[in-house]
């Protein structure tokens, strides 16, 4: 409930998770060590990728009748912390100010208002954010705006820097973080509302790395390795081509900026100036190489030892024009095409 600007519970007695998440099991865990009742709701095609063995869940597609009745039954409402998690169910204002009476959150593993929408960790890797945030905010109609409940920051390790790392580390701190504060509001601890500072904000567009991911060879080195690093494991990769391209699209994987060879020129930026072997290394527009051990073709074969010195990758520049023209729209499903 709020009360005086802060948000707390008299008694709380369940959690209401809406929507879907690979941890259900482990938060579940949390609940039952704090006496805590929990349900899990979640919309038809989430469900398909839940362990029905792990879990139980409901299903609804909206909030409606069947999806309030069913609340009701099973809880009392000013008892009940509902939790957003990846939901695909749409909240009105209506709904969570007279139904879910302001108990429903939302956790946001970032610093808002600062990377509020989608792909956060690859976003936050191009820009060398270090920062890790373990975040709850209140919902409401909008996008990732609602008033921040309680937030954690930490550093992320130095030697991070693939998006599996980055979500390992992310998801380790997330169950830390839920479970302190979970353990927080059983013990009636008031958490002072602070609205976020719109101003600040930033929203970022979900990425799909076939589409995103094209590399563009004009970019410093820094930039470059960034870049190539947001679309490593457990993505697919960044992607270019070879030459002529008749190899097709090929992605690079485990690559590492070198600055011990001679500066380049940026027209050389691509070219394969060595072969060593176990990995190649190929020219940026600035004093470093990129050392590259997996060029992995459509089929995920790694045809490293088909390179030859002087090769050069390259991505068309009506390929990247057409990725910054057009935006990416997704539904409940995920990307439509």
């Amino acid at each position: 409930m709020i009360h005086n600007n802060k948000f707390f519970f008299k008694k709380l007695k369940a959690i209401v998770f809406i929507g879907q998440s690979d941890i259900f099991d482990q938060l579940i865990k949390i609940n039952n060590n704090l006496s805590l009742k929990t349900i899990i709701i979640t919309s038809e095609d989430q469900s398909k990728i839940i362990d029905k063995k792990k879990v139980k869940f409901s299903i609804f597609n909206k909030i409606d009748k069947k999806f309030q009745n069913f609340i009701v039954k099973e809880t009392t409402l000013e008892n009940t912390l509902f939790i957003s998690i990846g939901a695909r169910i749409i909240f009105t204002k209506k709904n969570i100010e007279n139904f879910f009476k302001d108990n429903l959150i939302n956790f946001h593993l970032t610093r808002l208002p600062l990377d509020s929408g989608g792909a956060d960790i690859s976003w936050r890797i191009m820009r060398e954010d270090r920062i890790d945030n373990q975040l709850c905010h209140l919902v409401d109609e909008n996008i990732d705006t609602g008033p921040i409940i309680y937030n954690k920051p930490t550093l992320i390790p130095k030697n991070y820097s693939t998006p599996k790392e980055f979500l390992d580390y992310k998801l380790s701190r997330f169950l830390e973080f839920y479970a302190d504060f979970i353990k927080k509001l059983t013990k009636k601890e008031k958490f002072e509302l602070r609205p976020q500072i719109n101003y600040l904000g930033r929203y970022n567009p979900r990425l799909n790395a076939e589409i995103d991911g094209l590399i563009d060879w004009n970019m410093n080195s820094y930039d470059l390795i960034n870049f190539i690093n947001a679309f490593e494991e457990p993505y697919k990769g960044a992607s270019s081509y070879l030459n002529n391209g008749s190899y097709g699209k090929l992605y690079l994987k485990d690559v590492q900026l070198h600055g011990g060879d001679s500066s380049n020129h940026p027209f050389m930026s691509g070219i394969v100036s060595r072969h060593d072997g176990g990995w190649i290394v190929v020219s940026t527009t600035g004093k470093h190489m990129l050392l590259i051990e997996k060029v992995l073709n459509k089929k995920g074969k790694n045809i490293i030892d088909k390179i030859k010195v002087g090769d050069r990758f390259y991505t068309p520049s009506k390929e990247l024009g057409i990725l910054k023209e057009k935006k990416r729209n997704y539904n409940s499903k995920g990307f439509i095409k």
